[in-house]
């Protein structure tokens, strides 16, 4: 198998590919990615001397990048994305470039006939996000989507995208939606990544609203469980849920958070909501689990003390990222929420 991965050195990506190097060492894998702010070379530096590892730097919505990686693989994994659903409050513009365009580059680079033909699978990781907030009840890959951010939008057209593709063009096209993901190597911008560090560091955890907010927790190892499992087993045209089935309120997350840290619970902070937040996501997965056999197996408690040693273990990957560009982003997000914010201690219930 020759596995092209876009996006490898970000989060996701990055434990893919590690994961896939060690289930399958027989596979080759060539990594493609820009270097945005969350990608990091660094952390896959330790495949380069493998033999069965390549990096490429490069762009998705770059025809000519594209056609150079993708000439003589056997499957794409599209992890290239705009992710974080701040930013894209922030700045729409980049997350319709890369979560749309790119994947329409990608598409038409399959669709004009790469020697694989459409034998080549292309998978499109998608989000849960996709289908809006669902106050009851889960959602079914026969739902109707109903994005609401910019992020969201974003990933339901570019999967959108790629299915037009199977239907019109006969493109080997596998949708995978999943829920939150956390880990090792996450960019820590995402909630558990962020209140890990600013616990460790005696720093504030912002917590949007009243805490109420409800999300199901992945680990990132049991997607890239489920991601390879489907790329093996799954059907082209076919949409798969990917969930933990572990669905906890943030408040409950951060709490968790302060002990497995030892830090003081005085650290959370609610402070005023984002645009737009989704109270809740829930994920039916009986598609997965029937289709591929595959089923998440790591709880939440488990997952989240080996995230917290992580970061403790790894202060320098962390430390370096906590400042410049992100602290800049961190001030404008979250400054002026923190100073008009409040604590258990001051009234706000968490």
């Amino acid at each position: 198998m020759r596995l092209l991965v876009t996006g490898g050195a970000g989060f996701i990506g990055t434990n893919f590919v590690r994961y896939v190097h060690s289930a399958r060492p027989d596979w080759h894998i060539r990594v493609l990615d820009k270097l945005t702010y969350a990608g990091r070379r660094e952390n896959l530096q330790d495949l380069e001397g493998s033999g069965r590892y390549q990096f490429v730097r490069g762009d998705i919505c770059d025809p000519v990048a594209v056609r150079g990686v993708m000439s003589d693989v056997d499957a794409v994994v599209n992890f290239a994305a705009e992710t974080h659903v701040d930013r894209s409050i922030m700045d729409a513009g980049s997350f319709v470039r890369t979560d749309i365009e790119g994947v329409w580059v990608l598409l038409e680079e399959l669709r004009r006939g790469s020697p694989a033909g459409d034998s080549t699978r292309f998978i499109q990781i998608s989000t849960d996000e996709v289908y809006g907030s669902v106050e009851q009840g889960l959602s079914k890959e026969s739902d109707q989507l109903r994005p609401t951010s910019p992020y969201s939008a974003s990933k339901a057209g570019g999967e959108l995208l790629a299915m037009a593709y199977f239907h019109t063009h006969g493109v080997a096209v596998t949708v995978t939606r999943s829920s939150n993901n956390y880990g090792p190597w996450q960019y820590p911008e995402k909630l558990i990544p962020l209140f890990i560090t600013n616990a460790l560091e005696g720093q504030p955890l912002p917590l949007y609203g009243d805490g109420g907010n409800r999300r199901d927790w992945l680990y990132v190892e049991d997607q890239c469980a489920a991601l390879l499992a489907v790329l093996e087993k799954g059907t082209p045209g076919a949409v798969y849920n990917i969930g933990g089935g572990q669905e906890l309120e943030n408040s409950r997350v951060a709490r968790a958070i302060v002990e497995a840290t030892g830090a003081s619970e005085d650290l959370i902070r609610l402070v005023a909501d984002r645009p737009g937040h989704d109270r809740r996501y829930g994920l039916d997965c009986s598609r997965v689990r029937t289709e591929t056999g595959w089923h998440p197996v790591t709880p939440f408690e488990e997952g989240l003390a080996r995230t917290v040693e992580w970061y403790r273990e790894n202060v320098s990957w962390w430390s370096g990222i906590k400042s410049g560009e992100f602290r800049k982003y961190y001030e404008s997000m979250y400054g002026g929420r923190l100073s008009a914010g409040r604590g258990p201690s001051a009234g706000g219930k968490v």
